[in-house]
């Protein structure tokens, strides 16, 4: 079992700087020194799917620069409110896969919790931007009946735990959730998605390191990052704890039209993930998200990245071209 963390009075540094994210357009805007001539626009996309930036993350973006690709990923702007076909509000039939309130069955052996309806930063792209999280989340109340569930899944293997994020629960919260998974015999791999120690790598914390070594379950930490800037000095080292306890740190991206969309960009985050102790896992293309559709990369251009990618990178550092398709059982590969 693991070891129960003593609480602290002090608020986490994590948290603070949680707290003091930007979420005024107003201000990210002139903290970047970008054209106050955006702003209009920029209002209204943050009125539907609200700004979130932590200020760790927009110290990385280079100031003065409207095409620079992690503020592309993060500012609201006018092409979010214009609607295209194709693009609706589940793309992936997140909905249609819900067992109970904050579980999804949505692969073989594997079960989904969502955990949380939190997230660090609002990237403009994000499949569940219009997600009921309100009605359907684990939350902690909820938890019980959650557990029930996974309890009687006796085929199930691997508990997945998304959201949101799920990092933005407390190291308390997270080992009492944790803590009661391990008492489910059949569980023996814990896997958590999140994109949070990118954007803010003071929440890899020592607590965490012990929370996902200190017990039975095999850890997987899956991070999100799509571009190799993203990947810093704080967060590298901050990840360096983890990977001698043997967690296992994979990376999933997104292809994303003005960010990663070339041969050179995907190359140099394959390879600085790599010197990070990361091993490319998934590339996605865009899941076709109400709001998103400016950031798609056309199947034709994506097909030739891969095969250039081919010729830039070892096969252990390629990461697999995929998509996901409502209600299918696992992700699809493009080619």
């Amino acid at each position: 079992m693991i070891h129960r963390i003593e609480p602290v009075c002090q608020t986490p540094l994590w948290q603070q700087s949680l707290a003091n994210a930007f979420s005024d357009v107003d201000a990210f805007i002139e903290f970047l020194h970008l054209d106050k001539a955006i702003l209009p626009a920029a209002r209204a996309a943050a009125g539907l799917f609200g700004l979130r930036v932590p200020r760790e993350f927009a110290e990385l973006i280079h100031k003065g620069d409207p095409g620079d690709p992690l503020l592309r990923q993060v500012l609201p702007i006018g092409a979010e409110n214009l609607p295209a076909p194709g693009f609706v509000r589940d793309p992936v039939g997140d909905l249609d896969q819900s067992i109970i309130p904050g579980v999804l069955s949505k692969y073989q052996g594997r079960l989904l919790l969502i955990a949380n309806g939190s997230c660090a930063v609002n990237c403009r792209y994000c499949f569940r931007r219009h997600y009921p999280y309100q009605e359907a989340t684990a939350y902690r109340q909820r938890w019980q009946e959650a557990l029930d569930h996974i309890h009687q899944a006796e085929k199930i293997d691997e508990i997945i735990l998304s959201g949101g994020d799920p990092l933005t629960l407390s190291d308390g919260k997270l080992i009492e959730l944790v803590s009661r998974l391990e008492t489910i015999p059949h569980l023996k791999r814990l896997r958590i998605h999140t994109r949070l120690p990118v954007v803010i790598p003071s929440r890899l914390t020592p607590e965490l390191t012990r929370l996902l070594t200190g017990g039975r379950l095999q850890p997987v930490l899956v991070l999100h990052i799509n571009h190799a800037r993203e990947i810093s000095p704080e967060l590298s080292s901050g990840l360096v704890p983890l990977k001698q306890a043997g967690v296992t740190l994979l990376n999933q991206s997104v292809l994303l039209k003005g960010v990663n969309d070339s041969t050179a960009t995907l190359s140099a985050l394959s390879l600085a993930l790599f010197d990070a102790g990361i091993l490319p896992y998934y590339l996605h293309l865009l899941d076709r998200v109400a709001g998103a559709a400016h950031f798609e990369v056309g199947i034709g251009h994506a097909r030739q990245l891969q095969e250039e990618l081919r010729a830039y990178l070892p096969g252990y550092l390629m990461p697999r071209m995929v998509r996901e398709e409502a209600g299918a059982p696992a992700k699809q590969p493009v080619f």
